[in-house]
């Protein structure tokens, strides 16, 4: 099996046994990514502020991993309160373009470092590049 790992300074370093991104088989699995500023390594404040920064996240892996978010085939979103996806969904929206991704949105109890939101993909790979 070949696998390649993805690390990248423009998105939070891993605080675990774990890689920000495994390609594999022409797909590019991201960690979920939480809202945390990497220059700063602070939680920004808020579900606006850390969905735009999770998604700044996960933009800044795929981009060193030689994708894009036009690329990502699924997402699973992870909220500490579904009541919040209203306003999830109207940063998403401005981030990704029809046919919009596969999602699944998911409310669960807690969230690394109390974060509100995390958020996952799986991303195809051009041809050329596996």
């Amino acid at each position: 099996m070949t696998r390649k790992t993805v690390q990248t300074a423009d998105s939070p370093l891993p605080v675990g046994p774990y890689s920000q991104a495994v390609i594999s088989k022409g797909f590019i699995f991201t960690a979920g990514q939480i809202g945390i500023d990497p220059e700063n390594g602070k939680l920004e404040e808020g579900i606006e502020a850390q969905t735009v920064q999770a998604l700044n996240n996960l933009e800044a892996i795929l981009l060193d991993a030689g994708s894009n978010m036009d690329s990502v085939v699924k997402i699973n979103l992870y909220l500490a309160d579904i009541s919040d996806s209203a306003i999830v969904n109207d940063i998403y929206s401005r981030r990704f373009i029809a046919p919009f991704p596969a999602r699944s949105v998911i409310e669960v109890s807690k969230l690394p470092l109390g974060a509100l939101v995390e958020i996952e993909a799986v991303t195809e790979l051009k041809e050329e590049q596996y």
